[in-house]
Protein backbone atom coordinates (compact mmCIF):
# COMPACT_ATOMS: atom_id res chain seq x y z
CA UNK A 1 0.00 0.00 0.00
CA UNK A 2 3.00 2.45 0.70
CA UNK A 3 4.38 1.92 -2.71
CA UNK A 4 0.57 2.70 -4.25
CA UNK A 5 0.68 5.77 -1.92
CA UNK A 6 4.03 6.86 -3.51
CA UNK A 7 3.14 5.94 -7.16
CA UNK A 8 -0.15 8.21 -6.63
CA UNK A 9 1.73 10.94 -5.34
CA UNK A 10 4.00 11.39 -7.99
CA UNK A 11 1.70 10.97 -10.87
CA UNK A 12 0.01 14.21 -9.15
CA UNK A 13 3.28 15.85 -9.10
CA UNK A 14 4.05 14.73 -12.30
CA UNK A 15 1.20 16.46 -13.72
CA UNK A 16 1.72 19.68 -11.93
CA UNK A 17 4.90 20.26 -14.13
CA UNK A 18 3.78 17.74 -17.03
CA UNK A 19 3.30 21.49 -19.41
CA UNK A 20 7.01 22.66 -18.87
CA UNK A 21 8.54 18.63 -19.26
CA UNK A 22 6.83 18.13 -22.36
CA UNK A 23 9.17 20.94 -23.61
CA UNK A 24 12.40 19.10 -22.68
CA UNK A 25 13.86 15.69 -23.22
CA UNK A 26 13.02 14.59 -20.26
CA UNK A 27 10.50 11.99 -20.72
CA UNK A 28 7.71 10.30 -18.31
CA UNK A 29 9.16 6.99 -18.69
CA UNK A 30 12.44 9.01 -17.10
CA UNK A 31 10.64 10.44 -14.49
CA UNK A 32 9.33 7.56 -13.36
CA UNK A 33 11.74 4.83 -13.45
CA UNK A 34 14.22 7.11 -11.90
CA UNK A 35 11.74 7.54 -9.37
CA UNK A 36 11.05 3.75 -9.05
CA UNK A 37 15.15 3.64 -8.14
CA UNK A 38 15.46 6.09 -5.61
CA UNK A 39 12.50 5.07 -3.75
CA UNK A 40 13.91 1.67 -3.22
CA UNK A 41 17.42 3.09 -2.65
CA UNK A 42 16.11 5.57 -0.56
CA UNK A 43 13.75 3.62 1.30
CA UNK A 44 14.91 -0.02 0.80
CA UNK A 45 12.73 -1.71 4.03
CA UNK A 46 10.20 -0.87 0.50
CA UNK A 47 10.69 -4.30 -0.85
CA UNK A 48 8.71 -5.60 -3.74
CA UNK A 49 5.36 -7.65 -2.33
CA UNK A 50 4.87 -11.06 -1.76
CA UNK A 51 3.41 -12.30 -5.32
CA UNK A 52 4.31 -8.89 -6.96
CA UNK A 53 6.62 -10.47 -9.94
CA UNK A 54 2.86 -12.14 -11.52
CA UNK A 55 1.00 -8.53 -10.65
CA UNK A 56 3.51 -6.86 -12.30
CA UNK A 57 3.31 -9.14 -15.54
CA UNK A 58 -0.41 -8.92 -16.17
CA UNK A 59 -0.22 -4.77 -15.31
CA UNK A 60 2.45 -5.05 -17.82
CA UNK A 61 0.65 -7.35 -20.56
CA UNK A 62 -2.48 -5.13 -19.84
CA UNK A 63 -0.59 -1.75 -20.57
CA UNK A 64 1.39 -2.80 -23.37
CA UNK A 65 -1.71 -4.75 -25.14
CA UNK A 66 -4.13 -1.40 -24.60
CA UNK A 67 -0.32 0.38 -26.54
CA UNK A 68 -0.15 -1.99 -29.19
CA UNK A 69 -4.00 -1.71 -30.25
CA UNK A 70 -4.22 2.47 -29.77
CA UNK A 71 -0.85 2.49 -32.39
CA UNK A 72 -2.78 0.16 -34.88
CA UNK A 73 -6.08 1.64 -34.63
CA UNK A 74 -4.66 5.05 -35.21
CA UNK A 75 -2.30 3.40 -38.14
CA UNK A 76 -3.78 4.50 -41.61
CA UNK A 77 -4.70 1.60 -43.93
CA UNK A 78 -4.00 3.19 -46.77
CA UNK A 79 -0.68 4.18 -46.27
CA UNK A 80 0.15 0.57 -44.93
CA UNK A 81 -0.96 -0.76 -47.88
CA UNK A 82 1.20 1.44 -50.05
CA UNK A 83 4.63 1.23 -47.67
CA UNK A 84 4.03 -2.38 -46.42
CA UNK A 85 7.76 -3.56 -48.20
CA UNK A 86 9.07 -1.65 -45.34
CA UNK A 87 7.41 -3.60 -42.27
CA UNK A 88 8.09 -6.70 -44.21
CA UNK A 89 11.31 -6.28 -44.32
CA UNK A 90 11.93 -4.79 -40.37
CA UNK A 91 9.72 -7.81 -39.78
CA UNK A 92 11.77 -10.55 -41.62
CA UNK A 93 15.28 -10.59 -42.61
CA UNK A 94 15.94 -7.20 -39.87
CA UNK A 95 14.29 -9.54 -37.22
CA UNK A 96 15.69 -12.70 -37.86
CA UNK A 97 18.95 -10.86 -38.15
CA UNK A 98 18.39 -9.35 -34.81
CA UNK A 99 17.78 -12.93 -32.92
CA UNK A 100 21.15 -13.75 -34.24
CA UNK A 101 23.70 -10.72 -33.72
CA UNK A 102 22.21 -10.87 -30.22
CA UNK A 103 22.70 -14.21 -29.68
CA UNK A 104 25.80 -14.10 -30.31
CA UNK A 105 26.63 -10.72 -28.98
CA UNK A 106 25.57 -12.28 -25.65
CA UNK A 107 27.97 -15.79 -26.11
CA UNK A 108 30.77 -13.37 -26.58
CA UNK A 109 29.97 -11.37 -23.84
CA UNK A 110 28.68 -13.84 -21.13
CA UNK A 111 30.97 -16.74 -21.45
CA UNK A 112 29.16 -19.01 -19.53
CA UNK A 113 26.07 -18.82 -21.09
CA UNK A 114 24.79 -21.80 -23.19
CA UNK A 115 23.56 -21.43 -27.08
CA UNK A 116 19.85 -21.75 -25.83
CA UNK A 117 20.50 -19.15 -23.03
CA UNK A 118 22.02 -16.65 -25.37
CA UNK A 119 18.68 -17.59 -27.43
CA UNK A 120 16.85 -16.55 -24.49
CA UNK A 121 18.42 -13.27 -24.37
CA UNK A 122 18.16 -12.24 -27.81
CA UNK A 123 14.47 -12.82 -27.90
CA UNK A 124 13.63 -10.73 -24.83
CA UNK A 125 15.33 -8.07 -26.09
CA UNK A 126 14.58 -7.96 -29.71
CA UNK A 127 10.96 -6.18 -29.99
CA UNK A 128 10.94 -2.52 -29.78
CA UNK A 129 8.84 -0.43 -27.75
CA UNK A 130 6.14 1.70 -29.51
CA UNK A 131 5.55 3.87 -25.93
CA UNK A 132 9.14 4.93 -25.91
CA UNK A 133 8.96 5.58 -29.69
CA UNK A 134 6.27 7.71 -29.33
CA UNK A 135 7.50 11.00 -29.94
CA UNK A 136 8.87 9.76 -32.76
CA UNK A 137 5.96 7.64 -34.67
CA UNK A 138 3.70 10.81 -34.00
CA UNK A 139 5.87 13.59 -34.87
CA UNK A 140 4.52 15.18 -38.45
CA UNK A 141 8.31 16.28 -39.48
CA UNK A 142 9.42 12.89 -39.60
CA UNK A 143 7.99 11.15 -42.97
CA UNK A 144 4.64 9.38 -42.58
CA UNK A 145 6.85 6.49 -44.83
CA UNK A 146 9.27 6.17 -41.66
CA UNK A 147 6.74 6.83 -39.14
CA UNK A 148 4.34 4.17 -39.89
CA UNK A 149 6.92 1.85 -40.42
CA UNK A 150 8.57 1.93 -37.10
CA UNK A 151 5.08 1.81 -35.33
CA UNK A 152 3.99 -1.76 -37.34
CA UNK A 153 7.56 -2.84 -36.52
CA UNK A 154 6.85 -1.96 -33.01
CA UNK A 155 3.27 -3.55 -33.04
CA UNK A 156 4.15 -6.98 -34.40
CA UNK A 157 7.96 -7.79 -33.37
CA UNK A 158 6.85 -8.18 -29.47
CA UNK A 159 4.55 -11.18 -30.96
CA UNK A 160 6.78 -12.46 -33.64
CA UNK A 161 9.60 -12.91 -30.25
CA UNK A 162 7.15 -14.51 -28.23
CA UNK A 163 7.88 -18.46 -30.22
CA UNK A 164 11.31 -17.63 -30.55
CA UNK A 165 11.27 -17.21 -26.70
CA UNK A 166 9.24 -20.32 -25.60
CA UNK A 167 10.94 -22.37 -28.24
CA UNK A 168 14.65 -21.31 -26.28
CA UNK A 169 13.32 -21.83 -23.20
CA UNK A 170 11.94 -25.79 -23.98
CA UNK A 171 16.00 -26.30 -25.28
CA UNK A 172 17.58 -24.49 -22.61
CA UNK A 173 15.33 -26.51 -19.79
CA UNK A 174 16.49 -30.09 -18.42
CA UNK A 175 15.33 -32.69 -20.96
CA UNK A 176 15.22 -30.52 -23.86
CA UNK A 177 15.96 -32.83 -26.49
CA UNK A 178 12.40 -34.98 -25.22
CA UNK A 179 10.67 -31.79 -25.74
CA UNK A 180 8.38 -32.48 -28.42
CA UNK A 181 7.32 -28.88 -29.22
CA UNK A 182 8.20 -27.28 -32.40
CA UNK A 183 9.26 -23.80 -33.43
CA UNK A 184 6.54 -23.98 -35.84
CA UNK A 185 3.90 -25.95 -33.63
CA UNK A 186 4.52 -22.34 -31.53
CA UNK A 187 4.49 -20.08 -34.66
CA UNK A 188 1.00 -21.68 -35.53
CA UNK A 189 -0.25 -21.09 -32.35
CA UNK A 190 0.77 -17.51 -31.18
CA UNK A 191 0.99 -15.91 -34.40
CA UNK A 192 -2.07 -17.82 -36.61
CA UNK A 193 -4.00 -17.93 -33.58
CA UNK A 194 -3.39 -14.49 -32.72
CA UNK A 195 -3.97 -13.28 -36.09
CA UNK A 196 -7.55 -14.81 -36.24
CA UNK A 197 -8.29 -13.96 -32.62
CA UNK A 198 -7.36 -10.25 -33.34
CA UNK A 199 -9.22 -10.13 -36.71
CA UNK A 200 -12.16 -11.70 -35.74
CA UNK A 201 -12.75 -9.04 -32.18
CA UNK A 202 -11.62 -6.01 -34.56
CA UNK A 203 -13.67 -6.65 -37.53
CA UNK A 204 -16.52 -8.01 -35.72
CA UNK A 205 -16.33 -5.45 -32.84
CA UNK A 206 -15.68 -2.47 -35.19
CA UNK A 207 -19.11 -3.04 -37.15
CA UNK A 208 -21.08 -3.09 -33.48
CA UNK A 209 -19.88 0.05 -32.56
CA UNK A 210 -20.37 1.35 -36.64
CA UNK A 211 -23.80 0.23 -36.35
CA UNK A 212 -24.56 1.57 -32.90
CA UNK A 213 -23.18 5.32 -33.60
CA UNK A 214 -25.16 5.14 -36.83
CA UNK A 215 -28.09 4.38 -35.14
CA UNK A 216 -27.42 6.91 -32.44
CA UNK A 217 -27.99 4.33 -29.77
CA UNK A 218 -24.01 4.61 -27.84
CA UNK A 219 -23.69 7.78 -25.50
CA UNK A 220 -20.46 9.36 -26.77
CA UNK A 221 -19.00 8.87 -22.89
CA UNK A 222 -19.29 5.30 -23.36
CA UNK A 223 -17.59 5.31 -27.04
CA UNK A 224 -14.04 5.32 -25.62
CA UNK A 225 -14.90 2.18 -23.26
CA UNK A 226 -16.71 0.38 -25.93
CA UNK A 227 -13.22 -0.08 -27.79
CA UNK A 228 -10.58 -0.20 -25.52
CA UNK A 229 -12.97 -3.54 -24.39
CA UNK A 230 -11.81 -4.81 -27.68
CA UNK A 231 -8.16 -5.05 -26.72
CA UNK A 232 -8.72 -6.32 -23.21
CA UNK A 233 -11.14 -9.04 -24.86
CA UNK A 234 -8.05 -10.02 -26.96
CA UNK A 235 -6.17 -10.48 -24.14
CA UNK A 236 -8.64 -13.02 -22.86
CA UNK A 237 -9.65 -14.77 -25.87
CA UNK A 238 -5.82 -15.29 -26.83
CA UNK A 239 -4.65 -16.45 -23.46
CA UNK A 240 -7.97 -19.18 -24.06
CA UNK A 241 -6.53 -20.88 -27.25
CA UNK A 242 -2.59 -20.16 -26.64
CA UNK A 243 -2.15 -17.14 -29.06
CA UNK A 244 -0.25 -14.15 -29.14
CA UNK A 245 -1.81 -11.65 -27.03
CA UNK A 246 -0.10 -8.73 -28.58
CA UNK A 247 0.01 -9.73 -32.08
CA UNK A 248 -4.05 -10.26 -31.44
CA UNK A 249 -4.59 -6.40 -30.24
CA UNK A 250 -2.19 -5.08 -32.75
CA UNK A 251 -4.40 -6.98 -35.41
CA UNK A 252 -7.71 -6.10 -33.93
CA UNK A 253 -6.68 -2.28 -33.54
CA UNK A 254 -5.94 -2.83 -37.56
CA UNK A 255 -9.32 -4.75 -38.34
CA UNK A 256 -11.32 -2.51 -36.13
CA UNK A 257 -11.18 0.53 -38.31
CA UNK A 258 -13.11 -1.38 -41.07
CA UNK A 259 -16.34 -1.02 -39.59
CA UNK A 260 -15.54 2.01 -37.46
CA UNK A 261 -13.00 4.74 -38.60
CA UNK A 262 -13.16 6.92 -35.49
CA UNK A 263 -11.68 4.16 -33.09
CA UNK A 264 -8.33 5.43 -33.26
CA UNK A 265 -9.62 8.87 -32.31
CA UNK A 266 -11.36 7.11 -28.83
CA UNK A 267 -8.56 4.64 -28.66
CA UNK A 268 -5.88 7.34 -27.88
CA UNK A 269 -7.95 9.37 -25.73
CA UNK A 270 -8.58 6.27 -23.66
CA UNK A 271 -4.76 5.88 -23.17
CA UNK A 272 -3.45 9.51 -23.14
CA UNK A 273 -5.84 9.01 -19.57
CA UNK A 274 -6.44 5.84 -17.79
CA UNK A 275 -4.06 3.96 -20.10
CA UNK A 276 -0.86 6.58 -19.68
CA UNK A 277 -1.43 5.16 -15.95
CA UNK A 278 -0.78 1.71 -16.23
CA UNK A 279 2.20 2.36 -18.61
CA UNK A 280 3.72 4.63 -15.82
CA UNK A 281 3.16 2.20 -13.37
CA UNK A 282 4.99 -0.33 -15.18
CA UNK A 283 7.93 1.91 -15.65
CA UNK A 284 7.94 3.08 -11.82
CA UNK A 285 8.19 -0.91 -11.00
CA UNK A 286 10.91 -1.45 -13.28
CA UNK A 287 12.96 1.05 -11.23
CA UNK A 288 12.08 -0.65 -8.31
CA UNK A 289 13.68 -3.81 -9.39
CA UNK A 290 16.54 -1.95 -10.52
CA UNK A 291 17.21 -0.06 -7.90
CA UNK A 292 17.02 -3.49 -5.91
CA UNK A 293 19.85 -4.87 -8.50
CA UNK A 294 21.75 -2.18 -8.79
CA UNK A 295 24.74 -3.99 -6.80
CA UNK A 296 24.69 -7.00 -8.90
CA UNK A 297 25.01 -4.97 -12.56
CA UNK A 298 28.70 -5.31 -14.02
CA UNK A 299 30.09 -3.82 -16.97
CA UNK A 300 29.31 -6.73 -18.87
CA UNK A 301 26.01 -6.03 -18.41
CA UNK A 302 26.79 -2.52 -19.81
CA UNK A 303 28.78 -3.35 -22.31
CA UNK A 304 25.73 -5.86 -23.43
CA UNK A 305 22.74 -3.32 -23.39
CA UNK A 306 25.37 -0.98 -25.51
CA UNK A 307 25.49 -3.35 -28.33
CA UNK A 308 21.80 -4.35 -27.94
CA UNK A 309 21.17 -0.46 -28.63
CA UNK A 310 23.87 0.05 -31.18
CA UNK A 311 25.18 -3.13 -33.57
CA UNK A 312 22.69 -5.45 -32.87
CA UNK A 313 19.72 -3.20 -33.91
CA UNK A 314 21.56 -1.31 -36.55
CA UNK A 315 23.17 -3.07 -37.95
CA UNK A 316 20.23 -5.75 -38.94
CA UNK A 317 18.22 -2.42 -40.01
CA UNK A 318 20.83 -1.20 -42.59
CA UNK A 319 21.02 -5.21 -44.07
CA UNK A 320 16.99 -5.50 -44.19
CA UNK A 321 16.87 -1.73 -45.93
CA UNK A 322 19.30 -2.68 -49.01
CA UNK A 323 17.53 -1.62 -51.98
CA UNK A 324 14.91 0.63 -50.91
CA UNK A 325 16.94 4.17 -51.81
CA UNK A 326 16.12 5.51 -48.73
CA UNK A 327 18.96 7.88 -47.18
CA UNK A 328 21.84 6.65 -44.86
CA UNK A 329 20.18 9.43 -42.67
CA UNK A 330 16.39 7.05 -42.75
CA UNK A 331 18.56 4.35 -42.25
CA UNK A 332 21.05 5.54 -39.75
CA UNK A 333 17.31 7.24 -37.72
CA UNK A 334 15.19 3.88 -38.34
CA UNK A 335 18.57 1.73 -36.52
CA UNK A 336 18.87 4.27 -33.79
CA UNK A 337 15.57 4.51 -33.24
CA UNK A 338 14.71 0.92 -31.85
CA UNK A 339 14.02 1.26 -27.95
CA UNK A 340 13.75 -1.16 -25.88
CA UNK A 341 10.92 -1.11 -23.03
CA UNK A 342 7.24 -2.45 -22.27
CA UNK A 343 7.76 -5.59 -24.36
CA UNK A 344 11.19 -6.41 -23.53
CA UNK A 345 9.93 -6.11 -19.93
CA UNK A 346 6.71 -8.45 -20.56
CA UNK A 347 9.00 -10.90 -22.13
CA UNK A 348 11.34 -10.96 -19.47
CA UNK A 349 8.62 -11.43 -17.22
CA UNK A 350 7.06 -14.57 -19.10
CA UNK A 351 10.59 -15.78 -19.00
CA UNK A 352 10.95 -16.04 -15.21
CA UNK A 353 7.10 -17.43 -15.03
CA UNK A 354 7.82 -20.25 -17.66
CA UNK A 355 12.06 -20.62 -17.17
CA UNK A 356 13.21 -23.59 -15.44
CA UNK A 357 16.04 -22.05 -13.45
CA UNK A 358 18.52 -22.00 -16.17
CA UNK A 359 22.10 -21.47 -14.72
CA UNK A 360 22.30 -18.26 -16.60
CA UNK A 361 18.91 -16.69 -15.33
CA UNK A 362 20.74 -14.19 -13.51
CA UNK A 363 22.71 -12.93 -16.17
CA UNK A 364 19.69 -13.26 -18.38
CA UNK A 365 18.11 -10.84 -15.57
CA UNK A 366 20.61 -8.43 -15.47
CA UNK A 367 21.45 -8.10 -19.28
CA UNK A 368 17.71 -6.95 -19.57
CA UNK A 369 16.88 -4.58 -17.18
CA UNK A 370 20.53 -3.39 -18.01
CA UNK A 371 19.38 -2.59 -21.44
CA UNK A 372 16.09 -1.48 -20.83
CA UNK A 373 17.20 0.92 -18.35
CA UNK A 374 19.50 2.21 -20.80
CA UNK A 375 16.88 2.67 -23.37
CA UNK A 376 14.63 5.05 -21.52
CA UNK A 377 17.45 7.69 -21.29
CA UNK A 378 19.35 7.51 -23.92
CA UNK A 379 16.35 7.36 -26.69
CA UNK A 380 14.66 9.32 -24.31
CA UNK A 381 16.91 12.15 -24.32
CA UNK A 382 17.79 11.67 -27.58
CA UNK A 383 14.24 11.57 -29.71
CA UNK A 384 14.11 15.58 -29.79
CA UNK A 385 17.89 16.33 -31.32
CA UNK A 386 16.98 12.62 -33.57
CA UNK A 387 14.23 14.48 -35.10
CA UNK A 388 16.11 18.01 -35.63
CA UNK A 389 18.83 16.46 -37.32
CA UNK A 390 16.48 13.85 -39.13
CA UNK A 391 14.15 16.88 -40.43
CA UNK A 392 17.43 18.95 -40.85
CA UNK A 393 18.55 15.36 -43.19
CA UNK A 394 15.75 15.46 -45.19
CA UNK A 395 15.71 18.60 -46.14
CA UNK A 396 18.58 18.43 -48.23
CA UNK A 397 17.65 15.47 -50.43
CA UNK A 398 16.48 15.67 -53.68
CA UNK A 399 13.02 16.29 -54.62
CA UNK A 400 12.74 12.60 -55.57
CA UNK A 401 14.16 10.87 -53.35
CA UNK A 402 11.70 8.50 -51.67
CA UNK A 403 11.31 10.03 -48.08
CA UNK A 404 10.81 13.57 -49.85
CA UNK A 405 7.56 12.18 -52.52
CA UNK A 406 6.06 9.93 -49.48
CA UNK A 407 6.12 12.99 -47.01
CA UNK A 408 4.39 14.94 -49.62
CA UNK A 409 1.99 12.17 -51.12
CA UNK A 410 0.82 10.77 -47.85
CA UNK A 411 -2.24 11.58 -46.46
CA UNK A 412 -2.51 13.03 -43.06
CA UNK A 413 -5.10 11.75 -40.42
CA UNK A 414 -6.85 14.40 -38.51
CA UNK A 415 -7.97 12.59 -35.88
Amino acid sequence: MTLFAVFIALVFCYSLVSGRLERTPVTAPIVFTTAGMMVYLVTAELHFPAGGQEVFLRLAEVGLVLLLFTDASRTDLQVLRHIRNLPVRLLSTGMLLTLLLGALGALGVFRHLSIWEAGILAAILAPTDAGLGQIIVSSPRVPMKIRQALNVEAGLNDGLSVPFLLFFIALAGPGAQNHGASLWQFILEQLGFGTLVGAGIGLLGGWLLGRAHCKQSVLESWSQLGVVALPLLCLIASEAVGASMFIAAFVAGLAVQVGFKPAGQHSVEFTEEWGQIINLSVFFLFGLLVGRNWQHFTVAHGVYALLSLTVVRMLPVAIALRGTRLSRATVLFMGWFGPRGLASIVLGLVYLEHGAQHPGEATIRLAVMATVGLSIFVHGFSAAPGINLYAASLAALDANAPEQQEAEASPRRTD
